[in-house]
């Protein structure tokens, strides 16, 4: 099986898919083809949340049970259709990352190997103005996807109140992702701060329910609102990626009148081509909005000013940023004392 190869139909260009029988998910059999055609009959959807995004790729040359690894810089042998943007990581250091904007890009991600898309929160006609707010809620231990969407229905009262609006999708695994498409006029420094008022007005409201706490020891069994998934260089999977799960499950996009009976574990790459060949990419309305995070930056100035609330810590890997509090483990500080 190894030397076969077959040519794929993708938006009217041919792609080439070598060892199509190559067996990804050995719980369900669903091999490297199952996959590419899945993104086939999702195309116009996935497209959509990809089209033009500096995007990584997570890579599984061995199928799921094998190891992985993310490819942020683009093989130097990609096509020439597919364009590329050169974007800056937090170190300085700068990389060329594929754009797709065609449905022929991810099939020949698909190709090798790709399951999931990361793409950044902006396009490459402006690299460091993010056109989406991405607000990830994450289930910890001793919560689950219920308790997400318990969450998501008063971050969407709380966007409301606002006039703001967010999609919701599911993550793939237990976690609700809700995307606002906002006006690219704040850097990601300013994005990043509008999740973090978010979070902590969602934490005031629900404070047995919500945390910001970054360090997991203080986390409890809540839901955590991951506010630096939107810092420099920080991906979320797009819609319709596929999860590095034993049953294929993808990032599903909701209408809100699904979030309470949706089950993550339903949709998956034999599943969601029917229910996009019924209703759609059901997100697809995103692209006629764009939304002001003043009202959002509005509350973080009076968190800072009224309670002293400045900002929260970044990630290890990030330089030392200004007004960033000492990134040290609260168990570990106590110690230190």
């Amino acid at each position: 099986m190894g030397g076969k190869t077959v040519e794929l139909d993708a938006g009217g260009r041919a792609v080439r898919l070598s060892s199509p029988d190559k067996v990804v998910f050995p719980e369900r059999g669903f091999t490297k083809l199952d996959v590419a055609r899945y993104f086939l009959a999702v195309g116009d959807g996935i497209v959509r949340a990809l089209r033009d995004r500096p995007t990584a790729l997570q890579r599984f040359p061995d199928g799921v049970a094998g190891e992985f690894f993310y490819q942020k810089r683009v093989p130097k042998n990609h096509p020439d259709w597919i364009p590329t943007a050169t974007i800056a990581f937090p170190s300085g250091r700068t990389a060329d990352e594929m754009c797709p904007t065609e449905i022929a890009a991810v099939i020949w991600a698909a190709q090798y190997n790709t399951l999931t898309f990361h793409p950044w929160p902006v396009r490459r006609a402006d690299l460091d103005h993010p056109d989406e707010l991405r607000i990830d809620l994450d289930p910890q231990p001793g919560t689950d996807y219920a308790d997400a969407v318990r969450v998501a229905h008063e971050l969407r009262a709380l966007l409301d109140e606002y006039g703001i609006q967010g999609w919701p999708k599911t993550s793939g695994g237990r976690g609700l992702h809700v995307f606002v498409p906002i006006e690219p006029r704040w850097d990601f420094t300013g994005v990043r701060r509008a999740a973090i008022a978010c979070g902590r007005e969602l934490e005031r409201r629900m404070p047995d329910a919500v945390t910001t706490a970054w360090w997991k020891e203080e986390r409890g069994e809540r839901i955590f609102v991951d506010y630096n998934q939107t810092a420099r260089d920080r991906t979320i999977a797009s819609a319709y990626s596929v999860r590095p799960r034993p049953n294929a499950s993808v990032s599903a996009p909701l209408r809100w009148d699904e979030v309470d009976d949706a089950v993550p574990e339903d949709f998956d790459i034999a599943t969601m081509p029917e229910r996009f060949a019924r209703v759609g990419d059901v997100h697809a309305d995103m692209e006629e909005h764009a939304f002001t995070l003043d009202p959002l930056l509005e509350l973080a100035a009076r968190d800072e000013r009224d309670h002293g609330m400045g900002d929260l810590p970044y990630p290890p890997e990030y330089p030392k940023m200004p007004g960033e509090p000492k990134r040290v483990q609260p168990s570990r500080a106590k110690h230190e004392k």
